[in-house]
């Protein structure tokens, strides 16, 4: 013989309402994932433009009056100095993204933030590069 169990409403809202707030939080965390996975990306791509000004300062230590090298170099400099920018944007993006995930575990009343900070680490600003210098 089956016992039907009949839950309230209260704790049928309850239930509903812890679903709620998990997936607002999830959905909070995938945005801050997906955010730091754009900024990773960014920074590989100028890594391996960074690698290309190494390529050139070798050849230009072999050739140091050739102009062309001096200019691709120049130009590749620039070209860094625009994905930095974009990087740094990127950068920022996820900073608010992060933010918005604490402000949200402190509005459900989870006040540690440790381990978050552990996962979602932001890494900092990238400078400049000068293209008066190697």
């Amino acid at each position: 013989m089956r016992i039907k169990t009949q839950k309230n409403p209260h704790d049928t809202l309850q239930e509903e309402l812890q679903k709620e707030r998990a997936a607002v939080l999830g959905r909070a965390g995938e945005l801050l994932a997906a955010a730091i996975a754009k900024l990773q990306t960014a920074e590989a791509d100028i890594n391996k433009r960074l690698c290309r000004i190494d390529d050139l300062m070798a050849k230009s230590a072999e050739m140091p009056a050739d102009r062309t090298l001096i200019r691709q170099r120049q130009r590749d400099i620039l070209e860094i100095n625009g994905e930095i920018d974009r990087y740094n944007l990127l950068r920022e993006h996820a900073k608010l993204r992060y933010y918005y995930l604490i402000v949200t575990r402190e509005a459900m009343g989870l006040r540690k933030h440790d381990r978050v900070r552990e996962i979602y680490g932001i890494p900092d600003r990238k400078g400049h590069l000068r293209a008066d210098c190697g």
